[in-house]
């Protein structure tokens, strides 16, 4: 029977390993544990990949991890054909940390393009060469000059951390959300507020994913291209470096 994890990735974003012990172990391989700091994809970031250890020294390599029946079940997914663990066993969980942390750098870019552009959100992808942000906007907006706002926000080095509070003050506080069709995972007790700048003067809105402590940390980042997706759509697509060239997309 699956039972709740702690997901110890929600109070560090930068935990890379952890001891933990196998809770369950369903038919299709996948692996409960009682405590993770893999994250399982949500809101448009991918699940963490990596490996776990075995007390031989063995390793069980994972796919992407992902959520079970609800959100407080994640599920370690090995590679087909491993020998898979037994029901108690003690593991040491090691995440692919350079994929992580480009994620973590990636998502944090997407929260400050929600700074620049402040639209509804109407979609989004998190990934770890180009991401993707849809917003609810009939404007026309010039890439270079978003790509200069963004990246005067992550030289500025603002400091980002998570603030918690109740599913009920995040009920009773609507307006707090971007998103236009994705509302934030409650009914864990507690939902993140995740916060760029002093007092959050920069932004401040819910999230469960995973980002970095400040933004400089980001790096180089651009907006490569804009989409038209409807008459009052547009995609924004976000890759880490300078810009090959400055030609607009509208």
């Amino acid at each position: 029977m699956s039972r709740p994890v702690a997901a110890l990735f929600r109070d560090d974003f930068y935990l890379s390993t952890a001891e933990a012990v196998v809770t369950a172990v369903h038919a299709d391989g996948g692996i409960e544990l009682d405590q993770t700091c893999f994250y399982a994809a949500s809101g448009g970031q991918p699940g963490d990949t990596g490996f776990l250890e075995r007390a031989d020294g063995s390793r069980i390599v994972l796919g992407p991890t992902v959520h079970g029946a609800t959100k407080d079940i994640i599920l370690h997914r090995p590679q087909e054909g491993s020998i898979l663990p037994v029901v108690g066993e003690k593991l040491v969980l090691h995440i692919d940390w350079p994929r992580r942390y480009r994620l973590m750098r990636m998502h944090t870019a997407c929260h400050l393009l929600s700074v620049v552009c402040p639209f509804p959100i109407t979609g989004a992808a998190v990934g770890e060469e180009e991401s993707r942000v849809d917003f609810d906007m009939s404007e026309t907006i010039d890439k270079d000059e978003v790509s200069a706002r963004l990246m005067q926000l992550v030289e500025e080095n603002h400091p980002v951390y998570v603030q918690w509070i109740t599913d009920e003050e995040l009920a009773a506080n609507p307006g707090i959300v971007k998103s236009k069709n994705v509302r934030p995972p409650m009914g864990l007790g507690r939902v993140s507020l995740v916060c760029i700048g002093k007092d959050a003067a920069v932004d401040s809105q819910p999230c469960g994913g995973t980002h970095v402590s400040e933004t400089q940390e980001v790096g180089a980042i651009h907006i490569s291209r804009i989409e038209k997706k409807g008459r009052e759509n547009r995609r924004f697509r976000i890759q880490f470096g300078t810009p090959a060239s400055s030609t607009q997309t509208a």
